[in-house]
């Protein structure tokens, strides 16, 4: 056969391969089975391209004098200095993508009528890349499992019956014993026994992380569960669609489309503050150095207040509310950064694939190498075996017991900015109830105080309180829920007993980790609580739950710092087989993917960079 029909025929075989993905459930059972997705060729283009290329630029290099010319011409405020930005575009090769002008003609005709001026969506053409990029490439992975083996599971879970639900109780109501630790030092004291080396910030990012990947509506705590039964309501796959939704063609009220300038600068949406004063961050060390902001908020419907963003868990307490803001303002400022290069392919597309790779940099080497530490995310990273399109369940190990490791670093106290540095925790969760909304302008959440900006602006860097199996004294304070520390610890132990998770030492025995010793577990413990453990000839001791055992190794074996061996290697493992599973990620981006945007260091990124170059953490 000739060269001319060997092409031709593997051509024809793509094509006919690419049109069967208008049905997707063929997609959904090979990629079950492990083999990797059939990428349409819109998709597969956009996923092998970075404007991190090595390869040369046509386009003239920008200089500080023409990009503040740009800045004046465009009307953008710059989120960082007019060099850093310089130096960033320096880094990328705008030219490394295809144009919009080569874009059909039909798409582009489409995306001119979504201006504010048409608002035409019905019969629109819109780009594949807006989507979610699972939609296309990814299986089925709606529901929960298991990581542990079921002979794991069978022979160190603890019995189901009123007697381990009584003990649980007890000891859920010794961990929620507000007596047990005053928490009467400073935010960041390096006395205080009880406060960590982590900045407080990673507590909310946590649980932002948190909702990108789980939710479960439909567990129980009072009948004995199979895991494997349980939808997971969320995309495990840290794509952002907690913040990105179904995009700008379903989501719309989600955007802000361009009336000038190029069609596909497409932003978020965000809110108004109440004007009550100054609030924020500030530009010197002093209240007077606050501004009273005016678009410091997530965007809200009028008459109730009511958040307008892909999650409205996000929306729960001040400072993740305040966080899902600063993630619209960075994708924003990735749009400006790309209307300055200038890029002329997709912005939209582009700018989502930079956020979203960058973030989850951020999740993989700034957040778990804190929790977990850098070895273990190492290991994880060198030893997972996840191929793309692989097969994939949330175990319950991770969303019901190790990931759950947050509720004991909650403070009862924050230093939000310079109007209220010793905010309560009842009052960040006041704060953002619809009768004090939209944000107050003098209740700005300062993320200096919360992540190492390195803008030396704040007197206080808030610290989590250290990991341990002690619940936060200040959700005691939280509007409406009385009694809320103890409940939340026994209702974590109830739904893991009915769950059926394996123990601690179970866990320990399948990954080949020594397990703590009985005296590991009751050490520095208060008598009661050692009596709980000790009760039913110490079967707690032997059976540890899992929850409590993750949290209690943290104690021991990381100084309340970061997790021990068991809960690390299970959050850490969790993250990358997600990540390595997933065409779209940054672990899987051809030539592998080097951070470019401003950062303190070069060649990485980290939240305290994110927030930056958000702009939200300079008035």
């Amino acid at each position: 056969m000739s060269a001319k029909k060997q092409s031709t025929k593997k051509t024809a075989t793509r094509k006919t391969a690419t049109h069967k993905l208008a049905d997707p459930r063929p997609v959904a059972q090979a990629a079950d089975v492990g083999h990797p997705p059939e990428l349409p060729p819109e998709i597969a283009t956009y996923l092998s391209q970075s404007l991190a290329s090595k390869r040369k630029s046509a386009k003239k290099a920008a200089t500080v004098a023409s990009v503040r010319q740009d800045l004046i011409d465009r009307n953008i405020r710059p989120t960082v200095s007019v060099e850093t930005l310089t130096a960033t575009l320096s880094r990328m090769d705008m030219n490394a993508t295809t144009p919009i002008s080569k874009m059909r003609n039909e798409k582009q005709a489409s995306i001119r009528a979504m201006k504010p001026e048409t608002r035409r969506f019905h019969g629109s053409r819109a780009p594949l890349t807006w989507f979610p990029i699972r939609w296309f490439a990814s299986p089925c992975a709606n529901k929960f499992g298991y990581m542990s083996s079921p002979a794991t599971r069978n022979a160190t879970k603890l019995p189901f019956n009123s007697a381990t639900r009584q003990l649980l109780d007890d000891l859920g109501d010794l961990m929620g014993d507000a007596g047990r630790d005053p928490n009467s030092f400073p935010q960041d004291d390096p006395t205080d026994p009880n406060i960590s080396t982590i900045p407080a910030g990673y507590t909310y990012f946590g649980q932002f992380v948190d909702h990108d990947i789980t939710l479960d509506v439909s567990s129980t705590l009072d009948v004995l569960t199979d895991a494997t039964t349980i939808n997971n309501m969320r995309s495990p796959s840290l794509d952002l669609d907690s913040v990105y939704g179904r995009g700008p063609v379903l989501d719309p009220f989600l955007y802000a489309f361009p009336s000038t300038g190029p069609s596909t600068a497409i932003k978020f949406i965000t809110g108004s503050n109440r004007p009550i004063g100054p609030g924020g961050p500030s530009s010197s060390n002093s209240p007077a150095g606050m501004l009273q902001q005016t678009n410091w908020d997530v965007p809200r419907i009028a008459a109730t207040n009511t958040a307008v963003i892909g999650d409205p868990r996000n929306d729960e307490n001040l400072i993740v509310s305040q966080f899902h803001h600063a993630m619209l303002r960075f994708h924003n400022a990735v749009v400006d950064l790309l209307v300055l290069g200038p890029f002329a392919g997709d912005i939209f597309a582009e700018a989502k694939k930079i956020v979203t790779h960058h973030y989850q940099w951020a999740v993989v080497h700034d957040y778990l190498e804190r929790v977990c530490g850098s070895a273990v995310v190492t290991n994880a990273i060198a030893t997972v075996n996840a191929p793309i399109g692989s097969h994939f369940r949330m175990p319950v190990e991770f969303s019901v017991a190790a990931y759950r490791f947050g509720h004991s670093m909650i403070r009862d106290n924050y230093w939000v900015n310079f109007n209220f540095p010793n905010a309560t925790l009842g009052q960040v969760f006041a704060f953002i109830r619809p009768s004090l909304l939209p944000v107050f302008s003098n209740w700005i959440v300062d993320f200096n105080a919360f992540f190492d900006t390195g803008l030396p602006v704040v007197p206080v860097h808030n610290k989590a309180r250290r990991i341990d199996s002690f619940i936060a004294v200040g959700l005691e304070s939280l509007p409406g829920f009385a009694g809320m520390m103890a409940v939340l610890a026994r209702r974590n132990l109830a739904r893991g007993l009915a769950l059926q998770l394996p123990s601690g030492q179970g866990m320990a025995a399948q990954f080949g980790v020594a397990p703590l010793t009985t005296a590991q577990l009751q050490q520095g413990l208060p008598a009661n609580e050692v009596t709980i453990l000790q009760k039913s000839g110490g079967l707690l001791l032997q059976k540890t739950p899992l929850w409590y055992y993750v949290l209690r190794e943290a104690a021991v074996l990381g100084g309340g710092n970061q997790l021990g061996p068991v809960g690390a290697r299970i959050v850490a493992h969790t993250f990358v087989r997600m990540l390595k599973r997933d065409v779209g990620s940054f672990l899987n981006l051809a030539g592998g993917f080097v951070p470019f945007l401003p950062a303190a260091a070069a060649g990485t990124f980290s939240v305290a960079d994110l927030v930056n170059f958000a702009g939200v953490t300079r008035p």
